[in-house]
């Protein structure tokens, strides 16, 4: 369960109290220097003394954040998924009393593939039931969606493996990273909810500088939330942004900071390079980082979130996964598609627009939301 703490709201915010930080341009738009130069003659005193002059909110300054209105769990799953195309796939499958044969397993096999569950893991999941299924394990078509619960709840267990924040890197950096449209911007709005939250200190680095409104929208959520943002206009350079913020949040002893990147399509080879560029960057400060790659992926999506992931981690080396939109018209299966093949950690996943409604994935409330003990019961 999230802790919550209970404090005062933040004063509304004026043009003096904004928590904002507008890092300094430099002439790095007109200097044809590589950026890999430039920054190891940079005055790093000049940055820092800019960020630290700026106003930031403490816990104490910061006020509440609204506290979920329950902890998340199975009920709270169920209602957001219950209408994903996995559970539509299934909803009249087992109502019908179904004989165990042949046909039956058909029908399954079918569902799980239109749910984006994928060749693979469809594959291994039809055989493990036909074999059970012939050895008589089963004495009626409960008991064969008792085993695919089970068998799906084994998928995902190992690869949900909730963020573990590391208090020894100060700050601890997560890099997001994805497709366009995927939510990241947004994401990261939900992550540091949830941080501050958590009562943890930390800055957010507006690293989309190609998006004309993504560097506003961040802004938006800092203010909500009380958090510096580290910013540059539009089309700076965002190995430079995470730079600066790196360096900020050092001066500062913030234990998070998250920067956004670029939305970029996986077969963008260019754009997908200059995630190299950021993380050599980031590693000129602290060799560690950035410490956590999260790689925000759209439920609706289906199988094209397979080769995004395979080109977003030979590229960038993924370490996590957020799941988006899980709550609209995704049908969720990819999730199990994405356990499959990589076998990545899933931190996240997003079911609703609520700043409360990114959850520490669960294997199990995941599971049960899409695919009831009672379906059909």
């Amino acid at each position: 369960m999230i802790p919550f703490f209970r404090r005062k709201k933040p004063p509304a915010a004026t043009a003096d109290t904004t928590p904002v930080v507008e890092a300094p341009q430099s002439d790095a738009v007109v200097d044809t220097t590589p950026f890999e130069a430039q920054v190891e003659t940079t005055p790093a005193e000049a940055i820092v003394e800019t960020v630290v002059e700026a106003p930031f909110y403490s816990q104490e300054e910061a006020g509440p954040v609204e506290a979920a209105p329950a902890a998340p769990g199975k009920p709270g799953w169920r209602d957001r998924l219950r209408n994903s195309g996995f559970a539509r796939s299934f909803g009249g499958l087992f109502s019908r009393n179904p004989k165990l044969d042949d046909d039956l397993l058909d029908e399954i096999e079918t569902a799980l593939l239109t749910a984006d569950v994928g060749v693979s893991a469809t594959t291994l999941l039809i055989e493990s039931l036909r074999k059970r299924m012939k050895a008589r394990e089963f004495a009626d078509a409960q008991g064969l969606l008792r085993a695919l619960r089970a068998d799906l709840i084994a998928m995902l267990t190992p690869v949900a493996r909730p963020l573990v924040i590391d208090r020894s890197a100060k700050p601890f950096v997560i890099l997001t990273v994805g497709v366009n449209g995927v939510g990241k911007t947004t994401t990261i709005g939900k992550l540091a909810y949830r941080f501050k939250a958590e009562g943890r200190t930390l800055m957010l680095a507006a690293g989309d500088t190609f998006r004309a409104a993504a560097v506003a929208q961040l802004q938006t959520w800092g203010e909500r939330n009380g958090v510096a943002v580290i910013a540059q206009g539009q089309n700076a350079d965002a190995a430079s942004v995470a730079f600066d913020a790196l360096q900020a949040a050092k001066a500062r002893g913030t234990e998070v900071l998250i920067a956004d990147t670029a939305g970029r399509l996986h077969t963008q080879q260019g754009l997908m390079a200059e995630l190299g560029k950021i993380k050599r960057v980031l590693g000129k400060i602290d060799d560690t980082a950035p410490h956590e790659v999260l790689m925000v992926i759209d439920g609706t999506t289906g199988q094209n979130a397979l080769s995004q992931l395979r080109q977003f981690n030979a590229s960038a080396g993924v370490t996590g996964l957020v799941v988006t939109k899980l709550d609209g018209t995704a049908k969720g299966g990819v999730v199990f598609a994405l356990a499959r093949e990589f076998g990545i950690p899933i931190r996240f996943a997003g079911i609703g627009e609520r700043s409360e409604d990114l959850r520490v994935f669960d294997a199990e409330a995941f599971v049960d939301a899409l695919l009831p003990e009672a379906l059909g019961a």
